[in-house]
């Protein structure tokens, strides 16, 4: 079970803080921290919303981005015979690396 609220569009990972007894929000993808405690669902849909609402409103007064920019490149380093399998099925499948890769990154991040 993945543990991310939607709220206004924006997903924010939810933990528990067992120190606080509450719930912890987080919300992914910003340039900057934006997250927010509750006790129950409702209350973390209401704390999250009120949240995300002065994180874009103080990055609109300091004229900065909220959001993170992403180049679509990231380098990985993993073993050479796993190297060699990804290479091997990724043939097998009539892709490229970088499409076989895409196309499981794909599949992991949304299911």
């Amino acid at each position: 079970m993945k543990n991310i609220m939607e709220i206004d569009g924006h997903k924010a990972v939810i933990t528990f803080d067992p120190d606080l007894g509450m719930f912890r929000g987080e919300f992914l993808g910003l340039s900057g921290s934006a997250d927010f405690y509750a006790a129950d669902v409702e209350g973390l849909l209401r704390e999250g919303r009120t949240s995300v609402k002065v994180y874009l409103q103080a990055c609109e007064e300091r004229g900065v981005s909220p959001y993170k920019r992403f180049s679509g490149r990231f380098n990985v380093r993993i073993p050479p015979d796993l190297h060699a399998d990804i290479v091997s099925a990724a043939e097998a499948s009539g892709m490229s690396l970088n499409q076989w890769v895409e196309k499981a990154l794909s599949e992991c991040a949304h299911d």
